[in-house]
């Protein structure tokens, strides 16, 4: 089989951001291209249409990724909802093949994808050295998962007490400039995160 292909279907623009320098440090012999949406409603309007669209063509090395946020949405419920989308288009997803080939992934970013930063704060340390170092053992945040009140404004608050992102939070300049360090194999504590990086690592 030739190198896997991974097409990303992405509700904003940060995710987008995120994966363009973060994918070829973790995948560096896969090809990719990432599509964006305008928002997680756009996505789920439009998505039945674009799957049904990639099962007339799709070729055997092609993966696709579906990423959502959940937005405080029930994780399960959404799940099961993308999931039946998949299987009405007629794509083999990864949770229903069971170990076997599959043709989509359904992932689901817990809360946001600033979650998976608080995750990985020497990544965001390294992106940005005034950010404070003792984030990860305040009790707020040692469950990137589980940061209630919106993640990215937690991010953003974080950031603007330590004297960064003074004008507020760039989503998608933050996105580079943290994926390109974030690095697994320091044990990201962000579990969505970590179900991401395990689609990826196993693509059949």
């Amino acid at each position: 089989m030739p190198d896997i292909h991974f097409e990303f279907l992405v509700e904003e623009r940060s995710m987008e951001g995120f994966l363009q320098v973060w994918l070829p440090v973790f995948l560096p012999k896969c090809t990719f291209k990432v599509s964006p949406f305008q928002g997680k409603r756009a996505l789920l309007k439009e998505l039945g249409n674009r799957l049904a669209a990639y099962a007339k063509w799709l070729p055997e090395n092609y993966r696709l990724v579906v990423m959502v946020d959940r937005d405080g949405k029930d994780c399960r419920e959404l799940k099961n909802r993308l999931e039946g989308i998949c299987r009405k288009a007629g794509l083999t997803s990864k949770k229903s093949a069971q170990g076997g080939d599959w043709q989509v992934a359904t992932v689901i970013a817990v809360e946001e994808l600033e979650a998976w930063y608080f995750g990985d704060w020497e990544a965001v340390r390294q992106a940005y050295p005034k950010a404070p170092e003792d984030v990860p053992r305040r009790a707020a945040y040692r469950d990137p998962d589980a940061i209630g009140g919106g993640t990215w404004e937690a991010f953003e608050r974080v950031m603007q007490k330590s004297g960064c992102l003074k004008g507020g939070l760039p989503k998608v300049d933050a996105a580079r400039r943290i994926g390109v360090h974030m690095d697994p194999r320091r044990g990201n504590k962000s579990a969505s995160f970590n179900f991401f990086h395990r689609t990826l690592a196993d693509p059949v």
